[in-house]
């Protein structure tokens, strides 16, 4: 076989008052480079804290140019099915195929009028992906980021349909972080909602700040969330 398999853990934990280092959840994923550049990446999330618990699956592909070529959701909330979604990417717009018990059966074409940066799945390694659309800025740099999404719910705990978001992201610059799977060089970007792109019944996303390899597969190590979510993201396993 002529592809590069990547797999490993990310263990969610609290930052809240109290619950400092409280174990939250965990994100199971693995990325399939392509010899012609294709990539799939496959995760599998849970998260128990807050209530209602979020199990979700997905499945994401990006072309050899690395635009986004299709993306399959599965998503249970409260132990209950949520829905399930399919959506597919042309150059000029999205498709999307999906069924919930809140939504029935969903088809949608919504023409995407110009370029993106990428599609948002929620997973946290799918977070760390999408800043390789800074990959050559300077320390200091800040721009918008515009994204497509199965949900614009801070947990993505809605039923799979397109959805638009827009935020800003930072690179703050280099450092070198040690987790539980090791030391690695890294590059520090940070996600802002000033504008309130991602909105959920608590209000616009707070600050997001997320470290990754300093390398092409731009592989998730340590990340947090501020404001009212105060969550931390760290890698503990990483098979490369």
């Amino acid at each position: 076989m002529r592809h590069e398999t990547i797999s490993g853990t990310i263990a969610y934990t609290s930052n809240k008052p109290g619950r400092e280092g409280a174990a939250r959840g965990r994100e199971q994923f693995r990325i399939t480079r392509h010899h012609d550049g294709a990539v799939t990446i496959r995760a599998h999330c849970e998260i128990e804290e807050p209530d209602p618990a979020v199990l979700r699956d997905i499945v994401y592909s990006l072309d050899p140019a690395g635009r986004p070529a299709d993306c399959f959701v599965r998503l249970t909330v409260g132990d209950a099915f949520m829905g399930s979604g399919w959506f597919r990417m042309t150059p000029d717009a999205i498709e999307c195929e999906s069924h919930g018990p809140s939504i029935g059966r969903l088809s949608q074409t919504v023409p995407t009028n110009g370029a993106y940066d990428g599609f948002g799945t929620h997973p946290i390694i799918c977070d760390a992906y999408l800043t390789r659309c800074m990959a050559d800025a300077a320390p200091g740099t800040r721009r918008p980021l515009r994204v497509f999404l199965p949900s614009l719910d801070h947990r993505g705990a809605t039923p799979p349909q397109i959805a638009e978001g827009r935020l800003f992201l930072a690179y703050v610059g280099e450092e070198e972080i040690t987790v539980a799977a090791g030391t690695f060089a890294c590059r520090h970007f940070r996600f802002t909602d000033e504008e309130g792109g991602m909105v959920s019944k608590d209000g616009a996303h707070p600050p997001y700040d997320v470290w990754t390899t300093a390398d092409d597969a731009a592989l998730f190590i340590q990340g947090g969330v501020g404001g009212y979510m105060q969550t931390w993201y760290e890698l503990v396993a990483l098979d490369r």
